[in-house]
């Protein structure tokens, strides 16, 4: 049977994993829904494990968040990059989320580092450029549609070749294409309100400090279905 791989790249805050589960847990509860018979999910933890799933046992990957940041070239993570270049080169189907997005776009020759306008945090408002609205993952979402974010890094340099699907006021590449089945979005199809307002709430006086009010972005989550869509309509690629 074949399977899609979950690789976990980090652990969600204590008390997330307490009452919503851990990263990988929150993307198993949202890919079973519609995960063909035909297909398992598998999870490979990045950090703990060093030694890389064959490539070829695989029909597609998809990659976690994690609170680790690429910038910081930790071992576990640059050892993912050549893994990532062979399985691109091999066509395989791959999702990256948050920290998954800007690996992928630093594997593949882009630059993700810290944003100089500071963590983006809560439901915000993702545009699709014309590229985005013509590709077949994302044509399916409105022009404009609410996604869940918390990061402070960001991909300041998509990679030669890649498309840009997605972007908002906060971020030029909200969503990348780097192949015929190869995506990756900055934004968290896998949280729902309680983890996204939970985020808010273990952030706060990091975004007070850069001028936010915790109270009002918690007040304002919302509620994400299409972007959540793109877990189950990435399945249909694989």
């Amino acid at each position: 049977m074949a399977s899609v791989l979950i690789v976990k790249t980090g652990d969600a805050f204590p008390e997330v994993v307490d009452q919503h589960g851990d990263f990988e847990t929150l993307f198993v509860n949202q890919l079973s829904h519609s995960l063909p018979a035909h297909l398992v999910l598998q999870v490979w933890d990045a950090q703990r494990d060093t030694e890389a799933p064959e490539l070829e046992s695989l029909a597609g990957i998809v990659i976690t968040g994690s609170h680790s940041m690429v910038s910081h070239a930790e071992p576990w993570s640059e050892a993912l990059k050549p893994w990532l270049q062979t399985a691109l080169a091999n066509d395989i189907p791959m999702l990256g989320v948050c920290y998954g997005h800007q690996l992928m776009a630093a594997a593949f020759g882009g630059v993700s580092d810290y944003h100089p306008a500071g963590r983006e945090s809560g439901t915000r408002a993702v545009r699709l450029t014309q590229a985005g609205q013509q590709d077949p993952l994302f044509n399916q979402l409105p022009g404009t549609f609410a996604a869940h974010l918390s990061h402070a890094q960001s991909v300041m340099q998509a990679p030669h070749g890649a498309t840009v699907l997605a972007h908002n006021s906060h971020d030029a590449h909200q969503a990348l294409r780097y192949g015929p089945r190869q995506w990756s979005v900055q934004f968290h199809p896998e949280f729902n309100v309680p983890v996204m307002r939970a985020y808010i709430e273990r952030q706060g006086a990091a975004l007070r400090d850069q001028g936010e009010d915790p109270i009002t972005l918690a007040a304002e989550v919302t509620d994400a279905p299409e972007a959540t869509s793109l877990l189950q309509r990435f399945l249909t690629f694989v």
